[in-house]
């Protein structure tokens, strides 16, 4: 039996994009630029703002200032006049905090959210983590080897008003002893600003810093 076979054919070569082509396809892309500007740019913010102004989320939307007399604790994190009788409990480190601030801890600015856009291999980030540990163990009195990682790690917003419960938990020798009041009354309120996962499940046990410094304020 002879086989035949079949002479090689050349690939066949790819075809030039003629500029007919060249323009539908940019033709396209503006389309979809256009598109998604006007759904994403526009009509997204616009349908949210309307939402924000149905009776009963309106006052939430726009915020809301917490009762704290002359003190500093509403929203961000509160500067005692004397570091040493610190009554409060504080929230993470922020970017945008005030230049003066130790690497990063106190106040951040409410107006501008962000954060240091600095790798875990940055020499700033290790410094900053380093001088934060100091001054929050010197703070509350305990071993810095002890300290939780989001007392030392600003959040990507920082704004955030959540601290984790251990966090919370180290805060609270030092928040009784400043201001009188029974550790394990400070450690109800702790329970009571604490918020569970989302939907039951997602992330994790976090307390609401802002709040819990209210009832602070109210139990005081």
């Amino acid at each position: 039996m002879t086989v035949v076979q079949e002479p090689e054919t050349e690939a066949a070569a790819p075809s030039a994009v003629t500029g007919a082509q060249l323009r539908r396809q940019l033709g396209a892309a503006v389309r979809v630029l256009l598109v998604l500007t006007v759904l994403c740019g526009v009509v997204y913010p616009a349908v949210v703002w309307g939402v924000s102004r149905l009776p009963g989320l309106h006052a939430d939307a726009e915020g809301s200032v917490l009762p704290g007399g002359g003190s500093s604790l509403i929203g961000i994190d509160p500067v005692p006049a004397d570091p040493a009788a610190d009554p409060w409990f504080h929230t993470r480190p922020s970017a945008s905090a005030p230049d003066d601030a130790v690497a990063g801890l106190g106040p951040a600015d409410a107006t501008t959210s962000g954060g240091s856009n600095l790798g875990p291999r940055a020499e700033d980030l290790a410094t900053a983590v380093q001088e934060r540990r100091a001054v929050i163990a010197a703070r509350d009195g305990v071993d810095p080897a002890t300290i939780p990682p989001d007392a030392l790690t600003a959040s990507a917003s920082g704004l955030d008003p959540h601290i984790s419960p251990a966090y919370a938990a180290q805060q609270v020798p030092r928040v009784a002893r400043v201001t009188g009041l029974p550790e394990d009354r400070v450690r109800a309120l702790v329970a009571g600003a604490t918020e569970g996962r989302a939907l039951g499940f997602l992330g994790e046990p976090r307390v609401n810093v802002p709040e819990l410094n209210a009832a602070l304020v109210g139990a005081g």
